[in-house]
């Protein structure tokens, strides 16, 4: 019988190597592009904290180690969600500081253009009040050139109606009376 048994046993196959568990592979992660990577999208690498093989702890070690895969499992999940939430809060704020934006810069505009009619209407009153300005010192100019005219005719008249005295008071050999005549004959002249 011992040589049955010994038959037996060489006949049998060797026992299977154990079955390697996925989730205690080392994922391996592509190298980072040029491009900012999307954070929400990231990988998590898992590395087994010891290196025993599952089989020999027993069903114990067994559950323990898959509790641990559950753990790491639900923390990944956890990060990821609060990754996308993150980027959910930035992209809301990017989107709202850039409605603040173009709105301040619409009321920017429509204040300028506003400043500007205003602008344009200073620009016309000022236009205005310096022609009334000009047509105001044209009157005076006027004004004045008109008394000069008076007053170079009024010249005129004078020295002619002085010349015509004077030609009678020659012809008729008399002096004119006047107040300096008067002064000189108090004088003794």
């Amino acid at each position: 019988m011992a040589e049955r048994t010994k038959k037996v046993e060489s006949e049998v196959a060797p026992p299977p190597e154990p079955e390697k568990d996925i989730a205690e592979e080392k994922v391996v992660v592509p190298p980072p592009s040029d491009e900012k990577p999307d954070d929400a999208k990231a990988l998590v690498v898992t590395e087994k904290a010891e290196d025993k093989p599952a089989d020999k702890g027993g069903p114990h070690e067994r559950d323990s180690y898959l509790a641990r895969l559950e753990t790491e499992k639900r923390m990944s999940l956890i990060k990821a969600w609060e990754e996308s939430e993150k980027a959910k809060a930035e992209n809301k704020a990017a989107k709202k500081l850039s409605t603040i934006g173009s709105w301040e810069n619409s009321k920017k505009a429509s204040i300028e253009l506003e400043f500007k009619k205003l602008e344009e209407d200073l620009e016309k009153k000022k236009a205005e009040y310096a022609e009334k300005i000009k047509n105001k010192i044209a009157e005076v100019h006027k004004a004045a050139e008109e008394k000069r005219a008076l007053t170079e005719a009024k010249k005129g008249q004078d020295i002619l109606k002085a010349e015509e005295i004077a030609a009678k008071y020659r012809a008729t050999g008399l002096a004119p009376k006047t107040v300096f005549s008067n002064a000189v004959g108090c004088f003794g002249a």
